[in-house]
């Protein structure tokens, strides 16, 4: 999924293909489940390159939970709104 969107993020596909090659071949290193989860991880960060993929694996990321969302808006009467400073 990742090296696909490598790919059409490019103006010509043909530059994105260092980066998928890299990818590729770090499932030696490393195995494709890791290699995997790395590129899911790399999509939810919006990280496209090769250097991403292989930091979040170098790191560790990829075996430990993924961000969590951002915290939903809190609402209080005492919390000035965006009318209040425009």
């Amino acid at each position: 999924m990742l090296i696909d969107v490598i790919l059409r993020s490019r103006p010509h596909p043909e530059q994105g293909f260092r980066s998928a090659i890299g990818i590729l071949g770090l499932v030696e290193r490393y195995g494709q489940e890791r290699v995997d989860a790395a590129c899911a991880r790399a999509l939810l960060l919006n990280a496209r390159s090769y250097k991403s993929v292989a930091a979040i694996l170098k790191n560790g990321t990829d075996r430990t939970a993924p961000p969590a969302k951002e915290a939903p808006i809190l609402f209080h009467v005492n919390i000035r709104g965006r009318s209040y400073y425009n």
